[in-house]
């Protein structure tokens, strides 16, 4: 084994490291409040839509700021974009744990979810640029992970591991972490010169949104993550209530099968390239429709099992439709990604906050039949995608 190949194992497991740490900490931010509305409504005398407002409004953040961060991250460098987002996140989540106005905390968490991007965009375009293919991949595969246990470890943090009545705390946490894991990304990111990769033309936004094979997986990434955010985020106000009047603690691990995202990715890949991309979509939407007729039943062995069901659906359409998005593309992936990330953001707040309306005046049956609704979204891609070009 030669010198620079005994080098290359620990400069990977840094680089491994040094993606994962604020992608995973930016993640964690997200849902923080998720376990703890019924909690939050309780605790600031408030309706379940406003309160809602504390999750979809960082989404919606998300969505608006990824593409001016995209733009960003091509023309400075890293360092001060990861600092300032590290920054602003960790002090807005600080405002978040002191304030007693639910209008600032929701303001503090928009104001997370526009930064957010400095972490997690800017960090994904700065390795596509500065590193050859082989470390590339391996360090995405870091980012994929970190966005599924960042979003896990939130939610846990927020009513787990400290008690739901301490919400707050959650939040000094989670700002510690994201500090610590900037300081840690500024050490180990790369600072080598661009990978400069040969590209056919410039395409733009607009080109890109003309095309319609395209524009249906768009849509099919707002649908989907549309039905997913609407299911989890009105989870803890189902079982906290009748019949089940389960605490937040055990509410709270029930999202554990969010883990299921970890495996479903490679899956839906695999499954994409033998069956095909349509035949793929219309598997995870028929898993998702089933999931969500399951939810329904009043057994909490059922509601778990439809949320194991609705997270492999899910994660087989997201998945799904990522692959196909990349494969329909020679030229101008940055921006497509950039896009896609828009949109299934877009549809998340969209969803989020439909189904807030529709938990208030039909309750959880509300939620899972405007969830079925928005699977005709995803159905329509998948019947597009087995159709011949």
């Amino acid at each position: 084994m030669t010198a620079a190949r005994r080098q290359a194992g620990p400069a990977d497991l840094r680089l491994q490291a040094a993606v994962f740490a604020p992608v995973c900490a930016a993640f964690s931010n997200i849902y923080v409040t998720q376990p703890v509305l019924p909690v939050l409504q309780a605790e600031f005398a408030s309706d379940l839509v406003t309160v809602s407002l504390t999750v979809s409004m960082v989404i919606l953040g998300i969505a608006l700021a990824n593409l001016p961060f995209g733009s960003l991250a091509d023309r400075v460098p890293i360092q001060p974009v990861v600092l300032t987002g590290g920054v602003v996140v960790a002090l807005a989540g600080l405002v978040c744990a002191l304030t007693h106005d639910l209008r600032v905390l929701i303001g503090a968490r928009f104001l997370q979810g526009l930064f957010i991007p400095a972490l997690t965009t800017t960090l994904a375009a700065h390795l596509a640029r500065t590193l050859p293919a082989g470390r590339l991949g391996v360090a995405m595969g870091s980012y994929i992970s970190a966005t599924v246990l960042g979003g896990l470890g939130g939610r846990l943090l927020g009513g787990w591991l400290h008690p739901p009545l301490h919400w707050r705390y959650a939040f000094v946490s989670a700002a510690a972490l994201v500090l610590t894991a900037t300081v840690f990304a500024l050490r180990w990111l790369p600072r080598g010169p661009a990978v400069h990769r040969p590209q056919a033309g410039a395409v733009g936004f607009l080109s890109l949104l003309r095309r319609w094979d395209l524009l249906r997986l768009y849509l099919c990434a707002a649908g989907s993550f549309a039905v997913f955010s609407s299911v989890f985020n009105y989870l803890p106000f189902r079982l906290a209530g009748p019949p089940f009047a389960l605490p937040t603690e055990i509410v709270t691990l029930v999202y554990l099968v969010y883990v299921i995202g970890i495996f479903m990715g490679p899956t839906a890949g695999r499954l994409g390239n033998r069956y095909g991309t349509g035949n793929t979509l219309l598997g995870g939407v028929a898993v998702l429709a089933g999931s969500l007729l399951l939810v329904l039943v009043p057994s909490t062995a059922a509601v778990v099992a439809g949320l194991v069901g609705v997270c492999t659906g899910f994660f087989t359409v997201h998945a799904g439709a990522v692959g196909a998005l990349n494969r329909k593309l020679s030229q101008g992936q940055g921006r497509a990604n950039a896009l896609y990330v828009l949109f299934y953001y877009g549809g998340g707040w969209l969803g989020i906050t439909m189904a807030g309306f529709a938990y208030d005046q039909g309750g959880w049956a509300a939620v899972v039949a405007l969830a079925l609704c928005l699977l005709a979204v995803p159905l329509a891609a998948g019947i597009g995608e087995r159709r011949p070009a």
